[in-house]
């Protein structure tokens, strides 16, 4: 059962607005050439050490809690997100599992790709991940577009990489131009990605947040009227090549990978949480990550291609509930992990 609209858009408004929490930052985002996680200097410490894995393509950066002595466990974390969003989970993960907690390429310290920021790519990178740095079958954790990543290892990995699959309220079908069902990325999340691509740019090279935060307060999205007034990005957003949201809001990151294609490809059992969605009276605009009718018609592909799939609605979660309630994201990792067949 959804929530209300108004219930709807107020959650979800203060899950991104208020994630992840700011954290101070030393330096300045360089507007005068391209940054790169090597001569950037944005950086905060954590409570994990940070390793760099070398991909070929790009260097990974990674943190791992856990003994390796159980079964491992792959965090894949949201746009404009960091590994570090995982880090209270990690902990709670780590008493069951081998915890694996990434930067996706364009996001924290690992590598900037200029025009190479594609689900494919980012779902390449993960399988080099897995067989060059955990080297033993993995269940694979994603929350939103990290969710659909979750999705594509589940349908596209190599053969014996991925013992189960937890999409956590991803954006199937609404991270598309043109989906198959539903709602696209443009009556969803989309108008933030645009602002992102039109005052930001690729690479920072735009950098402008005071017209950013401008713009935001007269938009007609809930989401960017709510943007605040920081005088500088939020923490995340310093780790974050804007380019992601281009692509996402022009539509080049799935240009190969249609989700209908890709959930009629999985070959290992699912779990889908479904957090707080509503539908706009105003707009007719998706608010949350997916509708009710965009899971529906997910759990039907993956179902069809024969593969179990468990769907959990969680309504009052937020969207990113391995932040906000990362024991509560634990415990159904934890619970559903064990219906599993053993390692």
């Amino acid at each position: 059962m959804t929530s209300s609209p108004e219930n709807g858009r107020r959650d979800f408004i203060k899950s991104a607005a208020t994630a992840p929490i700011a954290i101070a930052a030393s330096g300045a985002i360089a507007s005068e050439k391209p940054p790169s996680p090597a001569n950037r200097n944005v950086y905060v410490p954590h409570d994990y050490p940070e390793r760099l894995a070398d991909l070929g393509e790009i260097q990974m950066n990674y943190a791992e809690a856990g003994s390796p002595e159980k079964p491992a466990l792959l965090l894949v974390p949201e746009q404009t997100g960091s590994w570090w969003t995982y880090e209270k989970a990690m902990k709670l993960l780590a008493e069951d599992f081998h915890v694996f907690a990434v930067d996706l390429r364009g996001q924290g310290r690992s590598s900037w790709t200029p025009k190479r920021y594609s689900f494919d790519n980012f779902g390449n990178d993960l399988v080099r991940f897995i067989a060059l740095v955990i080297r033993k079958p993995v269940i694979c954790a994603g929350n939103s577009s990290g969710g659909v990543l979750s999705a594509w290892l589940s349908a596209y990995a190599m053969p014996g990489q991925i013992r189960g699959a937890v999409y956590e309220d991803p954006p199937l079908f609404a991270s598309e131009l043109t989906p198959k069902f539903g709602h696209s990325i443009r009556q969803a999340a989309g108008p933030a990605f645009e602002m992102y691509r039109d005052y930001l740019g690729d690479q920072w090279k735009i950098n402008d947040w005071a017209g950013f935060l401008a713009a935001a307060k007269s938009s007609t999205s809930p989401l960017l009227r709510m943007a605040g007034s920081s005088p500088e990005p939020r923490q995340n957003l310093k780790e974050y090549d804007p380019e992601w949201a281009r692509a996402f809001w022009e539509g080049t990151v799935g240009l190969n990978c249609p989700h209908d294609r890709m959930l009629s490809s999985v070959k290992v059992p699912v779990l889908i949480t479904h957090h707080q969605r509503a539908i706009d009276p105003a707009t007719g605009n998706l608010i949350g990550a997916l509708s009710d009718l965009q899971a529906q018609k997910a759990c039907e592909l993956i179902r069809a291609a024969g593969v179990k799939v468990d769907y959990q609605s969680h309504p009052d979660a937020l969207h990113m509930m391995h932040l906000f309630q990362p024991e509560r994201y634990a415990e159904i990792v934890k619970t559903w992990s064990k219906t599993l067949p053993p390692v």
